[in-house]
């Protein structure tokens, strides 16, 4: 019996090496199997694209033709050329943006969006596609003091004009307190008052600063930087499937430079790292 279970034992832990050293068999061809990797032909879909319409350079409507111009619209664009998409652009307000998209009114937001954790709970995020910093706006011919520098406008009583529910607001009442802090609806509307002496200044993203001065040459500067190392991503209904498609087609038009031809003509900058 002894014999027996020794010959078993032995025939069992040789039929485990040959096993061992066989070749492993070739890998049978999966016709059904989804590809891998992201989807980069969509077929002519149509993308439904939020921008709001008052925050240039990103977007803006011309005055002279009506319609809306800027970053957002040329790199719309240029990524649904690369995907076979059709981007609609929707006019969508800023408040309650994000809930609309969670709620998948939208297909993507672009309007130079900066991405936070908060936010990051409600929906999903693109790879950024551009760092910048928040700066403080001011009206090009005041050179009072208390706007020489942060310090000097934390002392000091002066207020700050800010859009509601942005990062900006946020810095700004970090800065000086909520009670010095004007809030506006939409991106625009800080600036207006400023150009027209209601607030004392206004801090906004150092790209979007550079928009409305070039829009008003000769009213306005930027006073001084409050923040830096800040990104800005495609928003997106959680779980979306255009996601990795759009990190894709934003790696392609990084590679053959389109991306940052389109950020030198509307961000006076490329949106690329610097080396």
């Amino acid at each position: 019996m002894k014999k027996s279970a020794v010959l078993v034992t032995l025939i069992s832990v040789m039929g485990l090496v040959l096993a061992a050293c066989a070749p492993a068999p070739e890998a049978t061809p999966c016709p059904e199997c989804p590809p891998t990797g992201p989807v980069t032909d969509l077929g002519g879909r149509e993308v439904r694209i939020a921008v709001e319409n008052a925050y240039p350079p990103f977007n803006l409507i011309d005055e002279e033709t009506g319609e809306g111009v800027g970053w957002d619209y040329d790199v719309g664009r240029a990524i649904c050329e690369k995907l076979n998409c059709t981007p609609v652009f929707v006019e969508a307000a800023w408040e309650g943006l994000f809930e609309a998209m969670a709620a998948g009114e939208y297909d993507v937001a672009f309007d130079g969006i900066t991405i936070t954790l908060a936010r990051s709970l409600k929906v999903d995020y693109s790879d950024p596609y551009i760092e910048y910093g928040q700066v403080i706006l001011i009206r090009a011919d005041d050179d009072r003091p208390e706007l020489a520098d942060e310090d000097s406008l934390v002392a000091s009583d002066l207020n700050i004009g800010t859009q509601i529910g942005t990062t900006n607001e946020i810095t700004a009442i970090k800065l000086v307190g909520e009670e010095r802090v004007v809030s506006f609806d939409t991106y625009d509307m800080p600036v207006v008052a400023l150009m027209a002496g209601d607030v004392d200044c206004v801090i906004i993203d150092e790209v979007a600063a550079i928009g409305f001065i070039r829009e008003n040459p000769g009213k306005l500067k930027v006073a001084f930087p409050v923040t830096g190392g800040e990104l800005l991503a495609f928003v997106f209904p959680p779980l979306s499937d255009l996601v990795e498609p759009f990190n894709w087609a934003m790696q392609e038009l990084f590679a053959d430079g389109t991306m940052d031809a389109i950020c030198e003509e509307w961000l006076l900058r490329p949106c690329s790292p610097a080396e």
